[in-house]
């Protein structure tokens, strides 16, 4: 990120209608930036992806049900079957070890985390119930997004407290002073 660079997310309009000076918090799925002040029904949005996650996740079990007893139907073996099952199992149990690594910090390498995208696809159940567990804690991801978020408002406040004055009237000065010799 360079120096000047923004937090990426949802800017706070001004009264003005003009974007607040300095970083903007990131949005959230779900959630957009209420996670900031934790206001704007952010209660009822966690309980809401709460619920909805392990809807989700039980819905999605039965689903996986169905197929298996549609290999049961096309008689294709125990083999298959007990494969289909175990596919699904570290898939599942993969999908949750990197969406809940991915509620914590950002992936070192986002193309690794890309070729891993097909894998999470067919482990969802996992991802649902990461999603599922994190959200009694916190918004999925609140913790990696407020620490971003106060480190830039830091390194902002930083930058702005070491500015003083305006930097055209100090070239302006120099320039007096040179001439005055």
């Amino acid at each position: 990120m360079s120096e000047n660079s923004e937090v990426p997310g949802t800017p706070s309009a001004t009264p003005s209608g003009a974007t607040a000076p300095g970083p903007q918090p990131e949005s959230l799925r779900f959630f957009g930036t209420t996670w900031v002040d934790h206001d704007g029904g952010y209660g009822l949005r966690r309980a809401g992806a709460t619920i909805g996650s392990l809807a989700a996740a039980v819905a999605a079990c039965f689903i996986l049900r169905f197929a298996y007893q549609g290999l049961e139907i096309a008689e294709v073996g125990s083999l298959v079957g007990m494969l289909v099952v175990l596919m699904f199992a570290i898939c599942s149990a993969i999908a949750f070890r990197k969406t809940w690594e991915g509620f914590t910090r950002r992936p070192a390498d986002p193309a690794q985390d890309d070729r891993l995208r097909g894998l999470k696809s067919i482990g969802f159940i996992g991802s649902l119930l990461a999603y599922f567990f994190r959200s009694f804690q916190e918004a999925p991801g609140e913790k990696l997004r407020r620490t971003e978020y106060e480190t830039a408002l830091a390194q902002y406040a930083k930058r702005r407290s070491s500015r003083t004055g305006n930097p055209a009237a100090r070239k302006n000065a120099k320039a007096k002073r040179s001439g005055r010799r």
